[in-house]
C-alpha cells in the first residue's frame, strides 16, 4: 500500500514534470509513420502491444508483443506508473515518426498523463488517447475526436494531435490503437 506522503511526493514530481512537457506545431506532411501501443493486464503480467503504420493510409507495416511483470498497482491518476515500463519495453528499437499512447496526456489532473511521460523519457511525439476523460482534467486540455479524447503527450500542439487522429479513424476510435487493442487481448501462448 502507498502512503499519503507518498501519494504527494508522486503528485509534486508529476506537477514538476509537467512543466517540461513542449507543445509544438507538427507538420502532417512529414509523417510518414504512426506507432501505437496498449497494455493489458492478467493478475501480474502486463501485455503490451506496438503497431507500426504508414501514415494516412494506416497500413500495417509491424506488430510486437512484450510481456512482463507488473511492477506497480492501479492507483487512479498515477497509471503512468504502472504502464511506462510495459509500454517503453514495447517500443524499444522501434522507428516511428509519432507515437500513440492508450491513456492521457495534459489532459490530466496534474497535467501529466502517461503519453507525456512516454514522450518525455523518448524524446518522441507522443499523443494520449483514451475512452473517457478524466475528471480534473484542465479546461481545453483535451478534444473529442470521434469516440476518443485526444490530449498533448509531448512535442506536439493539440491541434496536430487532432488532425492525426482525425486521419486515422475507424469505428470513431485511431485504427493503430484498435490493432493494438486486439494484439493484447489476443490468446496468449
Amino acid at each position: 500500500m502507498v502512503s499519503q506522503k507518498k501519494f504527494e511526493i508522486m503528485a509534486k514530481v508529476q506537477r514538476e514534470l509537467s512543466r517540461r512537457i513542449v507543445e509544438r506545431r507538427l507538420g502532417v506532411d512529414g509523417i510518414k509513420t504512426i506507432a501505437a501501443v496498449d497494455v493489458s493486464y492478467r493478475e501480474n503480467l502486463a501485455r503490451a502491444a506496438f503497431v507500426l503504420c504508414s501514415f494516412p493510409d494506416c497500413k500495417v507495416l509491424k506488430e510486437k508483443v512484450v510481456e512482463t511483470s507488473v511492477g506497480f498497482p492501479y492507483i487512479p491518476t498515477f497509471f503512468f506508473l504502472r504502464e511506462t515500463r510495459p509500454v517503453l519495453l514495447a517500443i524499444e528499437g522501434e522507428s516511428f515518426d509519432v507515437l500513440l499512447v492508450e491513456g492521457h496526456g495534459k489532459a490530466h489532473p496534474r497535467g501529466y498523463g502517461l503519453a507525456s511521460h512516454v514522450g518525455l523519457l523518448t524524446g518522441r511525439p507522443t499523443i494520449g488517447v483514451a475512452k473517457k476523460p478524466l475528471r480534473g482534467a484542465p479546461p481545453g486540455s483535451f478534444a473529442r475526436v470521434g469516440k476518443a479524447y485526444v490530449s498533448v503527450g509531448h512535442l506536439i500542439d493539440l491541434e496536430s494531435a487532432v488532425r492525426i487522429v482525425e486521419a486515422l479513424l475507424e469505428n470513431g476510435y485511431p485504427k493503430p490503437l484498435l490493432l493494438a487493442d486486439r494484439l493484447t487481448k489476443r490468446e496468449r501462448t
